[in-house]
């Protein structure tokens, strides 16, 4: 009998769960998937299925989070936690390179690259569109080292949305909550009846086809195909925020001084913390670490955020001393610019920055609040 195919789709029962998770181990990689802790649904080593949030949601809100138990077992029965995968592909602090005195000169040994290959359980459709995004950033152009070697041991297993959060406008972004064909090397429908716990599985890559040979499958029937796409549909409808994207690239960029950005600047408090739960959020700044004796230094990098006031610190002071220029580069290169950079928008819905705000702000109301008035002055022509 051969093994599961691109493109195919099957049926794996509950029960048979831990078997998944074993060929996941068996084929080298380590798991990372949804686990409670801290009173939250973070990532976190998978080794068994005890470990995921069996019977557990989140609720996100705007400046708001708790989890409660569901009324059922789901093991995917929540949104999005307080972290991104991007961690795991770009850490938030990474020595770069060793250099140690040698006679009269200095040896430079640049960090290995090598490292255990990852099995990421459980991303979301936004999810994997915040991943191909930094994708365009760190392996375009001249390619991050480090982030290519960890992306290259990365293997996919993404969950279609059975539910959407009060904070969630993927549908808006055009990237989700359905996860697209081949956009993962396995996507998992959770489907829970009274009678029967189950998933729908998609073969994406043929990586994804080679880590379930040996797992009990069997061919999905087309009820099953017909529930999971009702499910999606369904969780499409009840998005909890929407954002009209039309024209937005200049809607922004043509409104420098628009006094919006003054309101919203009298409640952002500079946290950064939008920033860096933001899943392609990618600003940093490096730093020298030498020893006391002067004979070795470590070059780290570490996440950054355009947020502080030193990020932007030049020779005469920080080009962005105001809360309001700070926020209105945030939400214009997210949104705008990032178009011109990148070719898509820097933002994939997830919402994580509305319910991670101290103080509530949502860019979805920002957006509305500046399309409010009109549409941008068109620009004058060179003369």
């Amino acid at each position: 009998m051969s093994g599961p195919e691109v493109g195919s789709r099957h049926e794996l029962e509950r029960g048979a769960f831990p078997a998944f998770l074993a060929s996941l181990e068996r084929h080298g990689y380590s798991v990372v998937g949804p686990t409670v802790r801290d009173q939250a649904i973070v990532y976190g080593e998978i080794h068994r299925v005890e470990d995921l949030p069996i019977g557990w949601t989140d609720r996100p809100g705007a400046g708001s989070y708790r989890i409660e138990r569901r009324a059922d077992a789901a093991l995917f029965g929540y949104n999005v936690g307080p972290h991104s995968w991007k961690r795991y592909l770009y850490p938030a602090h990474e020595r770069l390179w060793t250099a140690e005195r040698d006679a009269s000169s200095f040896t430079v040994r640049p960090e290995p690259t090598d490292g255990p290959a990852l099995a990421l359980l459980g991303v979301r459709a936004c999810e994997l569109a915040a991943i191909q995004v930094q994708d365009r950033v760190f392996l375009g152009g001249a390619p991050d080292p480090g982030y290519r070697a960890r992306r290259q041991r990365l293997l996919r297993i993404a969950v279609q949305c059975g539910q959407a959060a009060a904070t969630c406008f993927c549908v808006s972004m055009g990237t989700g909550p359905g996860v697209a064909p081949a956009a993962a090397d396995l996507a998992l429908t959770e489907l829970i009846r009274p009678e029967r716990h189950y998933f729908l599985v998609e073969v994406g890559t043929p990586e994804g086809a080679r880590v379930l040979e040996g797992v009990p499958l069997r061919p999905a029937a087309v009820e099953t195909e017909r529930a999971a796409e009702a499910l999606v549909a369904a969780t499409a409808s009840s998005m909890g925020r929407t954002m009209d994207t039309s024209g937005i690239r200049d809607l922004l960029v043509l409104q420098p001084e628009h006094p919006r950005w003054e309101v919203v600047a009298r409640r952002c408090l500079s946290c950064t913390n939008c920033t860096l739960a933001c899943p392609t959020c990618f600003c940093s700044t490096t730093e020298e670490v030498p020893t006391l004796s002067g004979e070795r230094v470590e070059r780290w990098r570490r996440w950054d955020s355009c947020f502080t006031l030193g990020f932007t610190e030049l020779h005469s002071g920080s080009a962005r001393r105001s809360t309001a220029s700070r926020y209105r580069q945030w939400l214009t290169h997210k949104l705008a610019t990032w178009h011109d950079q990148f070719g898509s928008s820097g933002c994939v819905g997830c919402g994580r920055c509305i319910t991670w705000c101290p103080v509530g702000i949502d860019l979805t109301e920002e957006v509305a609040a500046i399309r409010a008035t009109g549409p941008p002055a068109t620009p004058e022509a060179p003369r």
